[in-house]
């Protein structure tokens, strides 16, 4: 098992971790509804009461961090993992929050008059816009369909770019910005798509439902969650269940699987003078953990 310095306790199913300029993580409490501060000496404090279920975050262009919202989940007691919508779920959407107070405006909840379901991660492109998944809300006996697509951080312009998919969850751009990467929670597959233009993605070919291509998968009891891509192009990918942070090439070789102290390690991002040091989330129990990786991560384009 992975040697995983432990930064921070108590917190509400974090997702989302985002390396600040200052030093600090923003991450995510799925369970309680906001986003928290992770100092640099470990001190957590609420940075944004965004309220439903805020997911992944990612910092924009102006300066600014957008997030994810799936639109909140029901928690138990004693329970980690969420169990379907809460009582007062309405929709996802996505909101722009302000980098100094951490005050929330919401930027989109529908795409072509269709609400969005369950938004989870995105990643910004050198044009300055920003793809994003939807994993689509999981019910009793039912589910939304998941799927991609792109809009620009002013609020002016939202796509879809690639539906149905069953549950996308992370997602990544290659470090030359031409290919898009989503990870596939049930069935953990990770699937490709060529990039033709800013949110434009190359159309399918045969009957292929959403024009992605799959790069690798795992078996048994492995699911994916959300990944950061690394300088070299490889990918590195929370795995649920099993308890791994998988690193997986474009060409589709497990690089390394290295086992973490929790079951469900549900994202990654990488921060430090020299990209190296892996910052990682273990949502089971509630904790931020950081360990050195062997390879840097990729700088985000406003990271």
């Amino acid at each position: 098992m992975a040697d995983v310095a432990i930064l921070a306790t108590g917190l509400g199913f974090p997702e989302g971790p985002v390396v600040m300029p200052d030093g600090s993580i923003v991450l995510t409490e799925i369970r309680n509804n906001r986003c928290a501060r992770v100092a640099k000496d470990g001190k957590v404090t609420v940075f944004s009461e965004a309220g439903g279920g805020p997911n992944g975050l990612a910092l924009g262009p102006d300066g600014a961090l957008y997030l994810c919202n799936n639109g909140g989940s029901l928690y138990l007691e004693g329970v980690s993992m969420s169990q379907g919508p809460h009582p007062d779920y309405q929709y996802g959407s996505i909101q722009r929050l302000d980098a100094k107070t951490g005050a929330a405006t919401l930027l989109y909840k529908e795409c072509d008059g269709r609400t969005l379901s369950a938004p989870n991660d995105l990643v910004f492109d050198k044009a300055g816009g920003f793809y994003f998944t939807d994993l689509g809300k999981r019910y009793a006996r039912h589910r939304d369909h998941g799927g991609l697509y792109y809009a620009l951080p002013d609020g002016s312009k939202i796509v879809e770019i690639a539906y149905p998919i069953l549950s996308p969850n992370g997602c990544g751009l290659s470090p030359d910005g031409k290919t898009l990467y989503a990870a596939d929670t049930e069935g953990a597959r990770l699937w490709a798509f060529d990039i033709e233009a800013p949110g434009v993605l190359r159309k399918p070919k045969g009957h292929g439902p959403h024009g992605g291509r799959v790069i690798a998968g795992l078996s048994g009891a492995a699911r994916f969650d959300s990944l950061a891509v690394m300088a070299n192009g490889n990918l590195a990918i929370a795995t649920l269940t099993t308890g791994y942070i998988t690193e997986i090439s474009p060409a589709g070789d497990i690089v390394r699987a290295v086992k973490m102290p929790d079951t469900y390690p549900t994202n990654i991002c990488f921060g430090g003078p020299d990209m190296r040091t892996a910052y990682i989330t273990l949502s089971d129990t509630g904790r931020l953990g950081a360990m050195p990786w062997p390879e840097p991560g990729l700088k985000l384009n406003f990271g």
